[in-house]
């Protein structure tokens, strides 16, 4: 199982999300709390994206490697020397069979959006045929890699294009993926430098919101008292402002 996180508030080092907390993201890659049988150390790449707050489009950077976050020497100087309120991150923990390359780790991306998959679809790749049959030619045959992630950022990133909500997009997917691969883990991350979205299918979210922020992640990066576990089968929608959870909405 990967883990992943997303950010949106006042502009603050992307260290404090990765490096600085006591189980922030570079911690979790090594010493994750609750794989859930997916592995046991994130070491198969990772990406960050980043709004910078400094430039005029809401187009964010995003940097990804296929090697283990803890041995990129120029990450941490990187990230402490790096701002922004609204961030995505994810460390990679591949699916045996499937390929360990920089275009295999989240988070993938286009145009405003950022988005991560932790977990696996079931059956992979026969169980989704059908599925992927409705994307158009041109987004098949340039999936930024082999794998099941990079499908499920196909589906989800052609139904934002239709006009789709971040929310509405994520549950669509997820409900389709889940009647064609039952048992799948669909944790789903998604953000467009704005708002976030989220679906916890499989596996554990947590969220802490405080004034004019709030912090998404697979695991809690700190001890926080803030922090509060997101239930299964849930969507959460949140801004800086507000944070909505609908619970059951894929029961």
């Amino acid at each position: 199982m990967c883990r992943h996180l997303a950010y949106l508030g006042p502009p603050v080092p992307l260290s404090r999300l990765l490096f600085d907390p006591p189980h922030g993201l570079a911690h979790q890659s090594w010493a994750p709390r609750d794989m859930r049988g997916g592995g046991t150390i994130n070491a198969d790449g990772f990406g960050l994206g980043w709004f910078p707050p400094v430039l005029s489009e809401r187009l964010p950077v995003v940097y990804r490697s296929a090697r283990p976050l803890w041995s990129d020497p120029a990450l941490p100087g990187l990230a402490a020397a790096t701002s922004s309120g609204a961030v995505l991150a994810a460390v990679r923990s591949a699916t045996v069979g499937m390929p360990v390359t920089e275009s295999a780790a989240a988070p993938f991306h286009d145009g405003p959006w950022l988005f991560s998959h932790n977990g696996r679809i079931t059956g992979w790749p026969d169980s989704v045929v059908d599925v992927a049959a409705g994307l158009p030619v041109r987004d098949l045959i340039t999936l930024d890699a082999p794998t099941d992630s990079a499908l499920l950022w196909a589906l989800v990133r052609a139904r934002l294009r239709a006009g789709a909500t971040l929310g509405d997009a994520l549950s669509s997917v997820v409900t389709s993926v889940a009647a064609a691969a039952p048992g799948s883990r669909l944790n789903l991350l998604l953000t467009d430098g704005q708002s976030i979205a989220a679906v916890v299918y499989g596996h554990a979210l947590s969220v802490l919101a405080s004034e004019g922020s709030v912090l998404v992640a697979s695991e809690p990066v700190d001890d926080d008292p803030g922090w509060r576990a997101v239930p299964s089968l849930s969507l959460l929608v949140a801004d800086p402002s507000a944070v909505h959870i609908s619970e059951g909405a894929f029961a």
